[in-house]
């Protein structure tokens, strides 16, 4: 059996990162049955992923994990000896794209594919540091600056025009909560926030 694993921190309908490439890339690395990709957004430094710790609970030997690149299966260099070692016990095949195959298979692992292994984990989580003390050197520059940092306070005032227009007819329960946010063109947990607002 062929598994999937994709990742990025946050998710797109926040605005921000996107899966669809990495899940076209699996596809075309020989995933073909959907339901095995399993997609996660959280760190790549968080060590318990929920969606990781489903993924290697249900490979068994002879199967293989296929990701993009090493830093989407996890930016910390422990995080990654240890999951070479669970491929190495589960005797599984670890697909890093198109560049690398880790055969584990017969329950070994030669020692120049587990020393670059390695070192590319000791870059991705390098490269994830960097990226963070430039965000936070940025930050402090910004505040220097007198600028305020972080997502503005949401208050009665500043919710949109849209959800008071159509609120009154989800209290009165003529709208479900899905129509309600379908109508404001807004994610449900943002309408639950604007309620708990709102009825505060």
């Amino acid at each position: 059996m062929i598994y999937g694993y994709a990742r990025c921190s946050t998710e797109l309908k926040e605005g921000k990162q996107d899966v669809a490439y990495q899940v076209r890339e699996l596809k075309k690395l020989g995933v073909t049955d959907k339901d095995n990709i399993y997609i996660e957004y959280e760190s790549g430094m968080k060590v318990d992923r929920k969606e990781l710790n489903r993924l290697l609970s249900v490979v068994s030997k002879g199967d293989t994990i296929v990701a993009t690149e090493v830093s989407r299966i996890t930016r910390s260099t422990k995080q990654l000896c240890d999951i070479i070692e669970l491929v190495k016990q589960k005797n599984i095949k670890l697909v890093i794209g198109k560049s690398m195959t880790i055969d584990c298979s017969n329950g070994e692992l030669d020692p120049m594919t587990a020393a670059f292994l390695q070192m590319t984990g000791v870059f991705s989580e390098l490269e994830r540091n960097m990226i963070r003390q430039r965000v936070i050197l940025g930050m402090n520059n910004a505040k220097a600056k007198g600028k305020k940092i972080g997502r503005p306070v949401v208050d009665k005032d500043s919710i949109p025009g849209v959800f008071y227009k159509h609120y009154p007819l989800f209290k009165n329960k003529t709208l479900s909560l899905s129509e309600f946010a379908k109508l404001c063109d807004m994610s449900r947990t943002t309408i639950y926030k604007y309620l708990k607002i709102v009825e505060a």
